[in-house]
């Protein structure tokens, strides 16, 4: 029973895959976050170019 208890607190194959996650859930926090600053800037430029193509 000794013997089960050690390799359970010994392993960290289960840490590891958390690891992962949490830099993969950064990484996408990241990608959000540059699309929604590209998409913003595109959206001025766009009513930009409108106003000046409606004034026509």
């Amino acid at each position: 029973m000794t013997n089960l208890i050690s390799r359970f607190v010994k392993d960290e194959s289960g840490a590891t895959a958390i690891e992962y996650a949490l830099i993969a859930a950064g990484i996408a926090l990241a990608i959000i976050a540059a699309v929604q600053g590209v998409g913003t800037a595109l959206d001025l430029k766009f009513k930009d170019i409108s106003g000046k193509v409606g004034s026509m």
